[in-house]
């Protein structure tokens, strides 16, 4: 197939690949995501449903579902789109991923680390797993777990500035100020804005 210049007519290309193949449920999911990138949700969401009727093992369409789900709020839809996503193909780390993020938003650190594990289980490079784990140790007091997941988080990118955000305040809980000043660096060099309290926690220790 041709490429698109642009976004116009890869949607154009795609509607074309639906109408001459409607059966095929990569068709469908694949102007989905074109329709996603235009931020037309209702258009999108019509159309995976079209691609889990035609393919029902699909995982990346419930994820994708999940996804407009939490556009609009609907912490409970993405969930359960996920959990669907999981069980139409065994081992899909990214719905699990996606379910651990949706329990820590609620507040549910302990099945939020359940279903993030096994995320990580089914990928072990899944950098956003890790990262999320790392938050969701931190909210549950498991401080030097939380240090061990951004410090895996680090290995696989360095320049993932949430994870410095996150070892500065797990240093900060420990009482080690001098790690919590070099990964508070660290994360403002790599674009992130760290939060008022966590700067003045860290002045108010340091000489």
């Amino acid at each position: 197939m041709p490429k698109a210049k642009n976004v116009e007519e890869y949607l154009a290309m795609q509607r074309t690949g639906v109408a001459a193949n409607p059966d095929c449920g990569t068709s469908h999911y694949n102007l989905a995501v074109g329709l996603m990138g235009q931020k037309k949700y209702n258009e999108a969401e019509r159309e995976l449903h079209a691609a889990i009727d035609c393919s029902p093992s699909l995982a990346e369409a419930y994820v994708q579902l999940g996804g407009i789900c939490l556009q609009r709020g609907d912490l409970d839809g993405c969930f359960e789109y996920n959990k669907q996503a999981t069980k139409a193909r065994a081992g899909f780390f990214e719905g699990y991923g996606n379910m651990g993020f949706v329990h820590l938003q609620r507040g549910e650190a302990e099945e939020a680390i359940a279903a993030l594990k096994k995320a990580i289980t089914f990928n072990s490079r899944f950098i956003q797993a890790h990262s999320t784990l790392a938050s969701a140790y931190l909210m549950s007091g498991l401080i030097d777990e939380s240090i061990e997941a951004n410090l895996k988080v680090i290995e696989l990118d360095p320049n993932f500035a949430i994870a410095y955000n996150n070892l500065a305040i797990a240093y900060l809980e420990k009482g080690e100020y001098d790690k919590a000043v070099e990964n508070c660096d660290k994360a403002t060099k790599f674009g992130y804005e760290v939060a008022p309290e966590i700067l003045k926690e860290i002045d108010d220790n340091t000489p």
